[in-house]
């Protein structure tokens, strides 16, 4: 199901050139190569979500080992999302002036080496400060993946590949504890970190040999780092833009505070077993899978924007039930799953429209756009994951209210920011950039 779908013609024209000869004028690329591309963007695109929370499950014996607090043994959790925040916020505008090949392979290079010293850190704070290079390093496949795509393709092929990315960001968190949980069961929580240096090395292989440099000199950014970011300023202050990007942050918001509340809602309020726990969670990544999969078929059809409102509609009918019911009915195994499962289902339509109308907009700057639309994102998100607990774990409604309130503001930001009735971003469209929205 996240097989890349195969390139249009349009898209084969325009794709990348081979590394080896002269960008402006190689041959374009063949649809087997623009897939290996998509795949390598893919893989880039999930390490960083499955490097987030996949040591989750080696907590206890992490503070056993290391003698640190269960406190302080979180912190390396927010320590790794700070530093994908700010790496994204950094690497992106950055890759406008000096190319997206070199950071790419420098940040794979440094996840590997942060990886490892993770794995050996002798102390908590030795490894919180590890992880957060951890994570600067590995915002550079997520936020340089989106900045690919833009400067590859155009028309009907950006959201549909964009769709594939917001998939794999979904779904890489949530089996990112699995799969830790599987390495744990042979191992101890340093094998975790080794798993991912060995990944972080086979995706630096793949990047040298499937992604070569796709934004020539004569298309990236004078005037230094100072320029880079004037350009990233700029992009600040256009109001359509920002409108979607705070429109898929406050949707981040929704979706990390399901992922960080919703354990305590399924097995504390009502019971169910871990492995219950987990096929339910599965279940809700499939409704994931089935909404990314119709939103890139509906995309070479339909106006991204009307997708978009579709998906916050959907996404809000399924968070006001999810809260309601509950207060109406009691507490409710099935009422919550089913409401959930709609929820995440509308967000897995909120996030491909989103980045492709705001990398759209930002066409004249890709990198510095991809900054921003995920560096926020993962902001949001960061911000969102600790306010279920804060609120108390003995009820659905504090995980149902967050997740309101956070796509009832993505509503607000889409009515009087991004007025999505202006057709803002549209593929038909020539994208804005610059300038007054």
């Amino acid at each position: 199901m996240l097989t890349p779908p195969p390139a249009s013609d349009e898209a084969v024209s325009q794709a990348v050139r081979t590394p080896s000869g002269p960008q402006s004028s190689a041959p374009a690329a063949s649809p087997m190569r623009v897939g290996a591309l998509i795949a390598v963007l893919g893989a880039l695109t999930a390490v960083a979500p499955l490097a987030t929370d996949m040591y989750v499950p080696g907590f206890p014996s992490m503070g056993a080992t290391l003698h640190a607090s269960s406190s302080a043994v979180q912190l390396t959790l927010t320590a790794f999302l700070v530093g994908m925040v700010v790496g994204q916020l950094l690497i992106g505008p950055l890759s406008d002036g000096w190319g997206r090949r070199k950071l790419l392979l420098a940040g794979s290079a440094g996840f590997v080496l942060f990886s490892l010293l993770c794995a050996v850190a002798p102390n908590v704070e030795l490894l919180t400060a590890a992880r957060f290079l951890q994570g600067f390093a590995g915002a550079a496949g997520m936020v340089l993946a989106r900045a690919v795509i833009t400067d590859c393709f155009r028309g009907a092929d950006v959201p549909r590949y964009f769709a594939l990315l917001s998939q794999i960001l979904g779904i890489a968190p949530i089996a990112a504890p699995v799969v830790g949980g599987a390495v744990l069961s042979l191992s101890t929580w340093r094998a975790v970190f080794v798993v991912l240096a060995v990944l972080g090395a086979l995706l630096m292989f793949a990047v040298l040999k499937n992604v070569p440099e796709t934004l020539p000199p004569e298309r990236r950014h004078s005037g230094g780092l100072s320029g880079t970011f004037r350009t990233m300023g700029t992009l600040l202050k256009h109001r359509a833009f920002m409108g979607y990007v705070l429109v898929l942050s406050f949707t981040s918001a929704a979706l990390f505070a399901y992922i960080s509340g919703s354990s305590f809602v399924f097995q504390n309020v009502h019971g169910v077993s871990p492995t219950a726990y987990s096929l339910i969670f599965a279940s809700n990544a499939v409704g994931m899978l089935i909404a990314g999969v119709t939103f890139a078929r509906l995309s070479a059809r339909v106006r991204l924007n009307t997708l978009l409102v579709a998906g916050l509609g959907v996404s809000g009918l399924g968070a006001v039930a999810l809260l309601v019911l509950p207060l109406a009915t009691g507490e409710n195994l099935a009422v919550s799953w089913i409401c959930l499962f709609v929820a995440i289902s509308g967000i897995a339509i909120i996030f491909p429209s989103t980045m492709s109308i705001g990398q759209s907009l930002g066409r004249s700057a890709p990198g510095a756009a991809s900054a921003l639309i995920g560096g926020l994102q993962f902001l949001f998100g960061a911000v969102a994951s600790p306010l279920v607990g804060l609120f108390g774990e003995d009820s659905a409604t504090p995980m149902a209210a967050i997740i309101l309130i956070a796509l009832a503001l993505a509503g607000v930001c889409l009515v009087l920011l991004a007025r999505p009735w202006m057709s803002h971003g549209e593929v038909t469209h020539e994208p804005v950039g610059r300038g007054k929205a």
